[in-house]
């Protein structure tokens, strides 16, 4: 307990799933947090149970970024760690995926994390303290994965962002890491066509710990490094996959 005591955490896409498993473990550790997401209810109820804070965040809208920003920083005087969490899927082959299917998934997926990074970090630095940015990407976006096109390159270009951030911000002491989750048991993972098919003892069997993870084993390594115990990683990218990218 108290591992980010006195630290102030954004958290995006924290109504449900691995989002909202991060946002309760890290009230737990004594971080002041505030919840964003577009599922509002979801969100406010989350907030509510953990005695933290939730905001509207859409994160395409760089104006919103803007305003969320401003709201935190007014009100809890800087902004230390931002867990970029949200996201969305869409599962199909190449010749299936439309453009409407592509550019919402990216606009989502990868401009709200580049987004995300930009507008906080410009605050980080302009207040001059030590932070933490933490990019949940995934595993589709370290290797190939069949009906995952939109979905996996967005994943790749978080990694990439990552890199280029996290070179281009250590001189302000902020931090810039990627966690690459492979199955987890969220509802993201429920929906998947494949799995409706009935097809998740086959995917268990590709896993040599021969289960998903659970969303709190995500975020645990979130804690991690939104911690000073991670305070010389940056850069890195993080696998949590049961060891399917041996």
């Amino acid at each position: 307990m108290g591992r980010l005591n006195g630290k102030i955490a954004i958290i995006t896409g924290a109504a449900r799933g691995q989002g909202e498993a991060e946002a309760r473990l890290f009230v737990e550790e004594g971080a002041t947090v505030v919840l964003t997401d577009v599922l509002d209810d979801l969100g406010e109820t989350v907030a509510t149970e953990i005695g933290a804070s939730y905001n509207h965040l859409d994160v395409r809208d760089e104006s919103a970024w803007h305003a969320v920003t401003a709201a935190v920083t007014q009100q809890h005087g800087r902004v230390d760690i931002l867990v970029n969490n949200a996201g969305i899927m869409h599962s199909a082959a190449l010749l299936d995926t439309t453009i409407e299917d592509y550019r919402r998934v990216i606009d989502v997926n990868q401009v709200g994390v580049f987004l995300g990074m930009k507008t906080i970090a410009t605050s980080m630095k302009a207040i001059g303290n030590r932070g933490s940015i933490v990019n949940i990407s995934s595993l589709a976006g370290i290797e190939g994965t069949r009906h995952c096109t939109a979905y996996g390159a967005s994943k790749w270009a978080v990694r990439g962002m990552t890199k280029v951030a996290a070179l281009e911000l250590g001189k302000f002491d902020i931090r810039v890491n990627s966690i690459h989750p492979g199955l987890i048991d969220t509802d993201m993972m429920r929906e998947l066509p494949w799995l409706q098919a009935g097809k998740l003892d086959r995917v268990l069997k590709t896993i040599p710990l021969g289960r998903p993870a659970s969303s709190d084993e995500v975020a645990q390594l979130a804690l991690f490094l939104a911690t000073d115990e991670s305070s010389y990683c940056t850069g890195g990218e993080f696998i949590v996959d049961g060891g399917i990218h041996c």
